[in-house]
């Protein structure tokens, strides 16, 4: 059997993390199978419909890098062939005009269909609600055109959330009245937050747009979504596209609803951020900067590269480089008000940063090194404990009480730029005058 296989969305809003796995799970079963990926836009609901929506479904499959094979195809421009079936069934006089609607009457009895996850699941078609065809606005309903279009697009399998499982055997009547061969059915578990509901905004973003903008990189995305629901064995948990390809198997899709997990997510991104080469995780950090105002595109591209090495190993997702990095780009920084009441105020501090600031104005290199084995000495010099100057120092040229190791950032900052903030520390903020707060 040829695989062909479909990604319907409906431009009625951003595409949903699970409607991004369901069309994961369908793209990798196509590329494993060597099979077909069809696009189908479900733009029926003119009301709903938005282009905007349109263009975030085409960006978050870009950004999956799902490439579809066939289409995109346009449920509102097949408006011709749904009538031609419609009138095909109410020729058979299995189906009937009532208000300006066609509606289907079903027949009585049970119905039977194969689902590859769950087996052979039958419903008495007597619970149906009345099979509208046709609405009075002359769109199809969605259970019609659907069979439509999977019957004349020969689609092989229908892989879709299990939210959709009570509309599969409407749907097999549907393709039984009109004389089409079933599909292969497969309805997998549906993505839920950590209430056990329906993922929802109540525990955090919910489209692909969302984490493609904080900065979540595309395969570390592509992997967590995944192993919601599939496992390719042994454990494994960081496993690159074209192996999930590879390895993809719907007979290892689990029948259990699968838990999003942030926390998992954000740990699986880290490990991507880590295994990138500095160079490219360089152009990541600085488009985003550039993009914010925050860098010019005339950047000091080796001091770039050296913060993209310090804080590849901090990095949750890109933006955590704007959210907690941007000493390295603003000067003065912005101060935490908490940290210069705790380590900037105390007494003593000011002359110990101003003493600290003349050893270092001496300085004729300004390597990590160098500036470690200076500001020691002063700490062995005064009798002092070493937080009792280094903390201070990291909130004067940071504006924050945890930061990146202290003596790198300052080497990567440079000689006038901390020299400045621990002058204004000192004279300053030491003093609680004309704090910023953050």
């Amino acid at each position: 059997m040829s695989v062909r296989v479909r990604f319907a969305p409906s431009p009625t809003g951003k595409l949903h993390v699970g409607s991004a796995r369901t069309a994961l799970f369908n793209w990798f079963f196509a590329k494993h199978h060597h099979g077909t990926f069809i696009l189908r836009i479900e733009d029926t609901d003119q009301k709903r419909s938005n282009p905007a929506f349109l263009d975030d479904i085409y960006a978050s499959l870009k950004f999956l890098d799902i490439r579809a094979d066939e289409g995109p195809y346009f449920q509102s421009q097949r408006l011709s062939i749904y009538q031609e079936h419609v009138k095909k069934l109410l020729a058979l006089g299995t189906a009937v005009e009532q208000d300006g609607a066609v509606m289907f009457n079903v027949p009585p009895g049970q119905v039977t269909f194969q689902d590859l996850l769950r087996g052979p699941i039958t419903v008495d078609t007597t619970l149906f609600e009345t099979l509208v065809l046709m609405k009075s606005d002359g769109q199809p309903t969605y259970n019609f055109a659907c069979v439509v279009d999977d019957a004349l697009m020969t689609i092989s399998h229908v892989i879709r959330g299990d939210d959709h499982i009570a509309n599969t055997p409407k749907q097999v009547v549907l393709y039984q009245a009109l004389g089409f061969p079933l599909p292969i059915f497969a309805h997998i578990p549906l993505i839920v937050g950590a209430d056990r509901a329906r993922l929802s905004k109540r525990f955090g973003a919910t489209s692909v747009d969302e984490y493609r903008q904080v900065g979540y990189l595309p395969e570390a995305f592509v992997n967590y979504l995944a192993l919601l629901g599939w496992a390719p064995g042994g454990n494994r948990e960081l496993v690159s596209p074209q192996e999930i390809i590879e390895l993809f198997d719907l007979a290892r899709v689990r029948k259990a609803a699968a838990q999003f997990d942030q926390r998992k997510l954000d740990w699986l991104n880290g490990q991507y951020l880590k295994r990138t080469p500095v160079p490219i995780l360089a152009d990541l950090l600085a488009e985003r900067l550039i993009a914010k105002g925050l860098l010019t595109s005339s950047y000091d591209r080796p001091r770039f590269e050296r913060i993209a090495a310090l804080l590849q190993g901090r990095l949750r997702v890109l933006e955590d480089i704007e959210e907690e990095h941007l000493f390295f780009f603003q000067d003065p920084p912005v101060y935490q008000d908490e940290a210069v009441n705790q380590f900037l105020t105390p007494e003593g501090v000011a002359p110990r940063l101003l003493a600290l600031k003349e050893r270092l104005s001496r300085l004729s290199t300004f390597e990590t090194s160098v500036l470690e084995e200076t500001t020691r000495a002063m700490i062995a010099e005064q009798q002092l404990q070493s937080k009792e100057l280094i903390h201070p120092v990291r909130v004067a040229v940071t504006g924050r009480a945890v930061s990146p190791p202290l003596f790198e950032v300052m080497s990567i900052l440079g000689k006038d730029a901390v020299l400045q903030r621990l002058e204004y520390a000192a004279t300053t903020l030491a003093k609680g005058m004309n704090r910023s707060t953050r």
